[in-house]
């Protein structure tokens, strides 16, 4: 891993931007308007969420911090996760638009989950 000056450096940031970036053009577009206030505006919500948890917490400047807002993406991402299974359990996101966030959520948890393993090892020294 390179150096990590801005927080736009980090790998888990870069992947909860494509997790944010595939939901807001890939799903929202394509919700029912009926859905507007409902499950469109949870899912930018959550999906907005992923990015800025770990921004605020990598401008927190403290390890302990950092990695309370690396939690706080991952639940974000799990929260993603479940609203577009209601979407496709409702009929509003295809099997294949799923398929393809699971693919972008995994990565992007797997490298929250190991930042956060690294600010826990790094808090400890």
């Amino acid at each position: 891993m390179g150096r990590i000056d801005r927080f736009e450096d980090l790998d888990c940031w870069k992947a909860c931007r494509e997790l944010r970036v595939f939901v807001t053009r890939e799903i929202t577009p394509q919700l029912p308007a009926e859905e507007r206030y409902r499950l469109v505006d949870q899912l930018i919500r959550a999906a907005r969420s992923t990015t800025a948890n770990i921004a605020e917490g990598f401008g927190r400047r403290h390890y302990l911090d950092n990695a309370k807002f690396i939690r706080n993406s991952l639940g974000s991402q799990h929260e993603c996760l479940d609203h577009l299974i209601t979407g496709n359990d409702e009929g509003m996101i295809s099997d294949e638009q799923l398929a393809d966030f699971r693919v972008i959520f995994e990565k992007a948890s797997a490298l929250s989950n190991g930042y956060a393993s690294y600010l826990a090892r790094t808090a400890k020294k």
